[in-house]
């Protein structure tokens, strides 16, 4: 078969054993691999409400049938669970190198179950699975763990002594409920907490080496995509804004809009916006563009402080969210302090988002004596003591690390908590960009602003942002295209450049499978149907299909702009209806889920 390696890894880390299941054509056919296979196989093995940091949570990491070619952004993996912040499917993609070496290891995906008694660390290579001790690892940093498992790789494994390490810092240890796993030092799995569940199993680290190679159905035609496709970038400038600014550019770009989340969501711009921008970066810090593997666009900025407190530290960032969530929400106004906390949450295995969040939020509760903390706005040193109480659950941070739904609660706050689904929002203030506010409303994982990235749709011009009518099937189109790319698996900053009939060409070449875009569409559109199944399973209803009531209720002050409900309601019936879902939100064939706990946070 061409395009995967047909091979399913399944380890269990309680009886330290492996097995390796065949994965059938016709399975591959269905789901393509990455988010379509991973949620097959969570469907298929996860027992309804498990507990998400218990050892019956499956942990996926998986690859795509371009895993391992020269299609530019495919040197991406995905990690599958059930979340421990949300509850419901929790789903996180990364960069870097590492999808290169899960493909050379043979396997289009790895599951992993029950819990270990011990710290471990897992080499995954072409025979399977070898469990390595962590106890000397237990309590180390991203960056020191990484570089001891390359070290021991080199030394011991010498006849492939190049891998791909996904490793957790303290936050995933400790079971922080938003903690990430970390690759190639500064690459994430950010949001949902997947690291965790990787701590919850006691796993520290994950190396995937070996030799194998896959064949693809065309080789000469994967290498006339890639050459293309370089020159389609280069014709159309796609690729240069990324390579010379980065995703800081958004700043400036969201700041003018109107819809840059500043003073935890109370403002939709930042006075200090020129002390954080991409130009502040570019010229407070030496910066170079740097890249994934098989990637043209570089948006990833190396970047070392040139001066001050900070001199020498070197990182690759800070990116546009985490800008947001430290300078704009929490109104940090010096990049080379949000490059120091961004730094910490790299280190301790944090994901920014969430982080700068539940930051900003702590400021507030002290702002409205609620709390006794030392901690205001601005205040860099009073938010990195906060990052590393919640790595190490000490003091507040043992609150904070639940996340924002448990924190709100205890402090009084849920009805000022910003959240869909117990996940904060990324950048992007839906009471300017409506779309948006509908992305963030109905994504499986939570506010997630990249399963559609439908803030680019808005902010360009390709539809006005307060445009109601026919915007909810554009959004499902653009979805349903983007879930492609998770099956594949593709960088989401290649979305220009990968239409629909791109995407086909690409599968033919891979896989040998020729499938027009009505077909590669029902693919998608399966996929978000098993994906809402598998939150249906876990007791999601159509009250957490809502935004906070903030966006509502309280017009952005520079533009006097509101979300209705009126308008919201009407976004999510026609979404409903495009989706082909019935009006409370059930795709076809989902039986009456009756009674169901919980609710949103409307």
């Amino acid at each position: 078969m061409k395009g995967y390696h047909q091979r399913l890894l399944i380890v269990d880390v309680s009886r330290q054993t492996f097995e390796i299941e065949t994965l059938s054509e016709e399975l591959l056919r269905t789901c393509i691999g990455g988010k379509g296979l991973a949620v097959h196989l969570l469907l298929r093995c996860n027992r309804p409400r498990v507990d998400p940091l218990g050892p019956d949570n499956h942990l996926i990491f998986a690859v795509g049938p371009t895993a391992g070619t020269t299609i530019w952004g495919s040197c991406r993996h995905g990690v599958f669970c059930k979340s421990p912040l949300t509850g419901f499917l929790s789903e996180s993609y990364s960069g870097g190198t590492v999808a290169e070496y899960m493909s050379r290891a043979g396997f289009d995906a790895v599951m992993i179950r029950g819990t270990g008694s011990q710290p471990i660390w897992i080499e995954v290579a072409e025979n399977g699975a070898v469990f390595h001790p962590a106890k000397d690892l237990w309590g180390q940093e991203t960056y020191a763990t990484e570089d001891r498992v390359k070290a021991w790789v080199r030394e011991k494994r010498s006849e492939t002594n190049r891998c791909g390490v996904v490793c957790i810092g303290p936050a995933g240890e400790n079971r922080v409920a938003f903690a990430v796993v970390e690759n190639d030092y500064w690459r994430s799995a950010g949001r949902t907490g997947v690291g965790a569940v990787m701590g919850s199993k006691k796993i520290k680290a994950i190396v995937f080496r070996g030799n194998r190679s896959k064949q693809t159905a065309d080789p000469e035609a994967i290498k006339g995509c890639a050459s293309s496709l370089a020159q389609h970038a280069r014709e159309s400038g796609v690729a240069s804004a990324y390579r010379s600014m980065g995703t800081p550019m958004l700043v400036d770009i969201t700041n003018a809009a109107g819809c840059f989340p500043t003073r935890y969501w109370k403002k939709g711009r930042a006075d200090h916006v020129d002390k954080i921008n991409a130009a502040a970066l570019h010229e407070r810090l030496d910066v170079t563009p740097h890249a994934c593997m098989k990637c043209m666009m570089a948006c990833g900025r190396l970047a070392t402080v040139k001066q001050g407190r900070h001199q020498g530290l070197r990182i690759e960032g800070p990116e546009y969210e985490t800008i947001y969530a430290f300078g704009g929400l929490c109104e940090v106004d010096s990049i080379e302090e949000i490059a120091y906390l961004n730094d910490i949450c790299d280190r301790l295995g944090l994901d920014t988002i969430t982080a700068g969040n539940l930051a900003a939020l702590t400021i507030e509760a002290v702002a409205q004596r609620r709390i006794d903390e030392k901690i205001g706005y601005g205040d860099v040193d009073g938010i990195a003591r906060l990052l590393a109480k919640i790595a190490y659950r000490e003091g507040i941070g043992d609150l904070l690390a639940e996340g924002i739904r448990t924190v709100a609660s205890s402090w009084g706050m849920s009805d000022q908590a910003i959240h869909v689904k117990g996940m904060e929002p990324a950048g992007y203030d839906p009471r300017l960009l409506k779309g948006m506010g509908l992305a963030y409303a109905t994504s499986d994982r939570g506010a997630c602003h990249l399963r559609t990235t439908f803030y680019k749709a808005e902010l360009s011009g390709l539809i006005d942002p307060e445009r109601i009518e026919g915007k909810s099937e554009m959004l499902v189109e653009w979805e349903d295209r983007l879930t492609f790319f998770d099956t594949l698996v593709l960088c989401r900053f290649y979305r220009d450049l990968y239409p629909w009939q791109r995407l086909a060409t690409i599968l033919e070449a891979a896989t040998g499978w020729t499938l027009d875009i009505k077909e590669l569409r029902a693919i998608a559109a399966d996929v978000n149907d098993n994906a809402r199944r598998f939150n249906l399973k876990e007791g999601l209803q159509p009250a957490d299909d809502r935004l906070p009531r903030r966006f509502f209720q309280q017009p952005l002050p520079e533009t006097g702009q509101v979300i209705t409900r009126q308008q919201f309601e009407r976004l999510l019936r026609q979404y409903y209806l495009a989706r082909g879902w019935s009006p409370q939100g059930m795709p076809p064939g989902w039986p009456d889920a009756g009674p169901i706990a919980g609710g949103g946070n409307s």
